[in-house]
């Protein structure tokens, strides 16, 4: 049974959604060169438009935070018209979409932003990973420079600027990434951030970066529109560190108070399991935060159902399946099959 999927639910008692399913942000890297919306991704957002509310592919605040080939960005005027081609469309078709604002931190690539003549790779710590760019894995990663006081403030006016270019946009709100080891959670681990100042060591300053964007952004935008993506557990381009627990058992308080749009686990998988957690991320952050907050992660509808049944969290995030089905919220009520994903899906907007 998945009824209560299909339950309207109102976000900070403000934007009502449809259904309880969220469709979760996919990168697919089908800018224009000059990281512009296209059509395509128009029609793309507009065929899913069923879903209670979609959040938009991770969209970068400004050049030196790409770390992808062709990843929109928000900071132009014309990167905002085009977003506002997308967000008419989703609205005519009586959706909901929230940009998801996006800086990559030490997995940026002066390659993608070389016109602007930096070089430089902006991180907390000069704290590298190996690797090279998907998609362009001639790219390996370099050694980032540790971001100054000064520029830590510039990255927290960006963030509140591409905010209030999201809303000129026409999206309802916007999902900060501070999750997958981008460059905000680059400031919530110990493995990324080894700062000795006012940003690195207790949780509390390692907390302060990701707060003050919060903050600025609920400032410019209102706290109803602001949501934020958070990893606990760290997983992706980022090794685990004990005292990494203690940093969010700050932070997470915190963010109840800030009264957001909702709170959303970033994990490929929500069934791993962090010995520092005592178990799922999910678990972990429900035990302290009780307002909304957003499951993802491999989920089905009927196990997603559940979950929302036993209270572990309140909406529903769908990644991969919604690629191979835009019509997926249609098909899970009517009970019907739905179509497998593949990785060859990611070649196109369909």
């Amino acid at each position: 049974m998945t009824d209560n999927l299909f339950q309207t639910y109102a976000l900070n008692g403000t934007l009502s959604l449809k259904n309880r399913i969220l469709m979760a942000p996919l990168t697919r890297c089908m800018a224009d060169d000059e990281l512009v919306p296209t059509q395509a991704m128009a029609d793309y957002y507009a065929r899913r438009a069923e879903s209670g509310l979609i959040i938009s592919e991770a969209t970068i605040i400004r050049p030196d935070g790409q770390g992808y080939p062709n990843t929109p960005g928000l900071f132009t005027p014309a990167q905002i018209d085009g977003w506002r081609v997308v967000t008419d469309a989703v609205h005519k078709a009586d959706g909901k979409i929230f940009a998801q604002l996006w800086h990559t931190g030490r997995v940026a690539h002066p390659h993608f932003y070389q016109s602007t003549g930096s070089s430089d790779v902006m991180a907390p710590s000069a704290a590298g990973v190996e690797g090279s760019v998907p998609r362009m894995r001639e790219l390996t990663y370099q050694v980032p420079k540790a971001v100054s006081i000064e520029e830590i403030a510039q990255l927290v006016q960006d963030y509140a600027q591409a905010a209030a270019n999201a809303i000129d946009a026409g999206f309802d709100g916007v999902e900060i990434h501070g999750a997958n080891g981008y460059l905000i959670d680059q400031f919530l681990h110990h493995d990324s951030n080894r700062r000795t100042d006012e940003y690195g060591q207790t949780p509390e300053n390692m907390s302060r970066f990701a707060l003050e964007v919060v903050d600025a952004i609920a400032a410019r935008i209102g706290n109803d529109r602001t949501a934020l993506r958070v990893s606990p557990g760290a997983y992706f381009n980022m090794a685990g560190d004990n005292r990494d627990r203690a940093v969010f058992d700050y932070l997470i308080p915190e963010l109840e108070k800030r009264d957001l749009a909702f709170l959303h686990i970033g994990i490929f998988d929500d069934a791993m399991e962090f010995d520092y957690l005592d178990g799922r991320a999910s678990s972990y952050v429900r035990s302290i935060y009780n307002k909304t907050l957003v499951g993802v992660g491999s989920f089905t509808a009927e196990s997603g159902s559940s979950a929302i049944a036993e209270d572990k969290f309140d909406l529903l995030a769908i990644g991969r399946p919604f690629i191979a089905n835009p019509d997926y919220v249609e098909l899970v009520r009517d009970g019907k099959a739905l179509v497998e994903y593949s990785d060859e899906m990611l070649t196109s907007l369909v």
